[in-house]
Order: C-alpha cells, then sequence, then structure tokens
C-alpha cells in the first residue's frame, strides 16, 4: 500500500489530487453550527502535507445520509467554513459533487489551494449496490484528478464511489490517517502486549456481538457496560427492570459468559431512572436487584472502581462504546469515571471512534491522554472482527 508520503517524494507540485476525508461531523440541529470537529481536525496532516508540496487538492466526503439529492440541511458548507479557518485559507465548496462547477473550480484550483466538493452522497450513484452505477460516478471523479488519496479510515468498510471504486481508476495511495489506523488496530489483532483488556459498551449486544466474538479468544479480560450490559445481567439470571434489553440475545450471551471462564466482567452497580430524560430522578441500585419499574442508564461509581482497578496493570486497552447516555448530565459519571481509567493506562490506549470519540471531547477529557482516538468506529470494529474493507482493499498493491 503506497502512502501519501510516497506521493509526496515522486512529486505532486501542480497535480490534481482528489482527497477523500472523513467530514462527517455533527451539526446542531437549529444553528447548523460543527458540535465536534474532531473528524475535521483528524483530516489536517495529510491536507497540510499535500499543500505544502504544491499539490492541487480536490476534497471529496459525506455528512449525514441524505437520500440521494442535494438537500440543504446536509451540506458541507459548514465544514468547508471551518476547514478554511483551520487551515488559514479559503476552501470554497463546489455547488455539485462532480459536475460543472465542481470542474470549473477545480479548473481555478492554484498549487497549494483547496477545493471541497459537495456532499458525496447528493449522487444516489455513490452508495449504489450496481456497479456500473457508481462507475460512471467514479469516471466523474477521475476526469478532476490525477491521484487519488484516501484518507477517509471511517469509510473504508463502505463499498462506495468516491472510496473503491475511483480508486481503480486512478494511482492511488493511503493518507496518514488511514496508515495511523491500520498500525493501531495491527498492534491490536497482532501480538498485542499483555495484559490486553477490551472495554465495550453503546446500546445493543447484537451491534458488538461479532467483535465479541473475534476478540474474547485474544483478549485476558472483557469489561462490558452500555445499554448491553443488561442482556449480559439477563443472561445470568438477574432482573433488568425496564432497561433495553435484547432478549433474541440472550442465549448468546449465556454461552458467551461460559465460554469466557470469569474474563467477561459486568457491572456491580447501576445509575437508574423512571424514565428516559435529563430530568428524570435518579438512584443507585444493584446490577442484579434493577427494580421492575426502573430502567439503568449508566454504571454506578462501584463499577468504575471495579473497571478502573481491572484496567490498572493493562498494558494495551481498546475502548469503544459509553458506559451511559452520556449526553444527559445525570448519566455521564460512569462514561467519564471509565474514561480516564483508560487514559491513565501504563501502555497503547485506543479509543475505538464513534460515540467514544465524542465523549471524550464532550466531557473535556484530554484527547493526548490517549495513545490514539479513532475517526472510524464502524471501521475499527469491522477491521478487529477479521473482514476484508473494500476501500483498504482497494489500496494495496
Amino acid at each position: 500500500m503506497r502512502s501519501v508520503d510516497d506521493l509526496i517524494a515522486e512529486g505532486v507540485s501542480g497535480r490534481r489530487v482528489l482527497l477523500r476525508a472523513d467530514l462527517n461531523v455533527p451539526l446542531d440541529k437549529t444553528t447548523r453550527e460543527i458540535t465536534d470537529d474532531g473528524r475535521i481536525r483528524a483530516s489536517l496532516p495529510t491536507l497540510q502535507a499535500l499543500r505544502d508540496a504544491g499539490a492541487r487538492v480536490i476534497v471529496a466526503a459525506h455528512l449525514g445520509r441524505p437520500k440521494g439529492t442535494p438537500d440543504p440541511q446536509f451540506s458541507l458548507a459548514p465544514v468547508a467554513a471551518r476547514l478554511g479557518e483551520l487551515l488559514g485559507t479559503e476552501v470554497p465548496l463546489a455547488a455539485d459533487v462532480a459536475g460543472d462547477d465542481a470542474r470549473a473550480k477545480v479548473e481555478a484550483l492554484a498549487d497549494g489551494g483547496v477545493l471541497l466538493l459537495e456532499n458525496v452522497r447528493f449522487e444516489a450513484a455513490e452508495t449504489s449496490k450496481d456497479d456500473a452505477e457508481r462507475g460512471e460516478l467514479a469516471d466523474r471523479f477521475a476526469t478532476l484528478a490525477d491521484v487519488y488519496v484516501d484518507d477517509a479510515f471511517g469509510a473504508v468498510h463502505r463499498k462506495h464511489a468516491s472510496v473503491f471504486d475511483v480508486a481503480q481508476r486512478v494511482p492511488h495511495y493511503a493518507g496518514r490517517l488511514v496508515a495511523r489506523e491500520l498500525e493501531v488496530l495491527t498492534r491490536l489483532t497482532t501480538d498485542p502486549e499483555r495484559p490486553y483488556v477490551v472495554v465495550l459498551g453503546g446500546s445493543k449486544v447484537s451491534d458488538k456481538l461479532a467483535v465479541i466474538e473475534a476478540l474474547l479468544p485474544k483478549v485476558d479480560r472483557l469489561l462490558v457496560g452500555g445499554g448491553m450490559c443488561f442482556t449480559f445481567l439477563a443472561a445470568q439470571g438477574h432482573g433488568v427492570g425496564s432497561s433495553l434489553l435484547e432478549v433474541d440475545q440472550v442465549e448468546t450471551c449465556r454461552r458467551l459468559l461460559a465460554e469466557a471462564d470469569g474474563r467477561i466482567v459486568l457491572p456491580v452497580d447501576v445509575v437508574c431512572a423512571d424514565r428516559f430524560g435529563a430530568d428524570a430522578e435518579t438512584s443507585l441500585t444493584p446490577a442484579d436487584a434493577i427494580p421492575d419499574d426502573l430502567m439503568g442508564l449508566d454504571v454506578g461509581p462501584l463499577t468504575v472502581d471495579l473497571f478502573t482497578a481491572e484496567l490498572v496493570d493493562a498494558r494495551t486497552v481498546f475502548w469503544n462504546g459509553p458506559m451511559g447516555v452520556f449526553e444527559m448530565a445525570p448519566f455521564q459519571a460512569g462514561t467519564r469515571g471509565v474514561a480516564e481509567a483508560v487514559g491513565a493506562v501504563d501502555g497503547l490506549s485506543v479509543v475505538g471512534g464513534g460515540d467514544s470519540a465524542a465523549a471524550v471531547r464532550v466531557l473535556g477529557l484530554d484527547e493526548d491522554a490517549y495513545g490514539h482516538i479513532s475517526t472510524g468506529g464502524g471501521a475499527s470494529l469491522e477491521y478487529l472482527e477479521g473482514r476484508e474493507l473494500p476501500g483498504l482493499a482497494v489500496l494495496a498493491d
């Protein structure tokens, strides 16, 4: 797999570089202001290196899930503005994805200039299952550029036109972010330094089942929090009140607990409420005695202490998924406490993207405390599951 640094060494001044970046940032629904620019900042090392080398950079990215047609609420205009602020230069936004305006603005690019194409998902062909439809869009992308660089690790598990098909049409390279993600994930899957501890949260066991199956034979301990812990607690025979429960996964969790032979660690106390809301009345209950009329929305302080003790001697840690509904103040403490314990690990600590990365920033935690904060929640999990990721496979030579 050739890297963007190989491209720069070959000479890229004056050449048109199509850079696929992951700029899928959250926006305030009312003001449309960016609430977390972490993914934009993560794209800067590759982008700035190309600019410094004199490339004409054409950035392709998506935002949200528009239905294959232009939709103002999913426009990349706020992203173009923020990208320009971070780079200290104007970043024009093309009015289309790979049409007349994009071509005109590419022609106007100077060496070191940056252009952002409009949301690639405004084209239905971007996500089409039909190879020919994606190919037609990829052909239009290819006419805009001399070379292609993929730095959108958060999208490499997608067989999309701007991720997979265009790389078959022009010389292709991996960006610095993709290379770093691969380096870290390889360390997690091939001979990690031990003890190796994985912390999983989030809402559903079914979302994480494949990664649990893949990692359980490799880890020394697996700590389970978040909404998914209640299905494990039910598998142990405990009542979980009105907490989130996947009844169809109870037997699977029972099997995993048996196979783990004590290596799966579950919460011992839970912050409960009578309803889902920031102003709900809360109470602390043992995890094995949740009242029928209450729901668990965070792990409790004893669980934070337990998980911290399980992490204290770890040399490799992978954390994916919050411990509770961290977006609401009454249910933040569990995620904060476990996140701080992960950050204190004397070894490689990896935050597996998605809601975990968002929690680090929302809770104001020190990002430098972690060895790596991934930008690709879904892509990271699929890599750890052992799946082939189309966007990586196509970059390989």
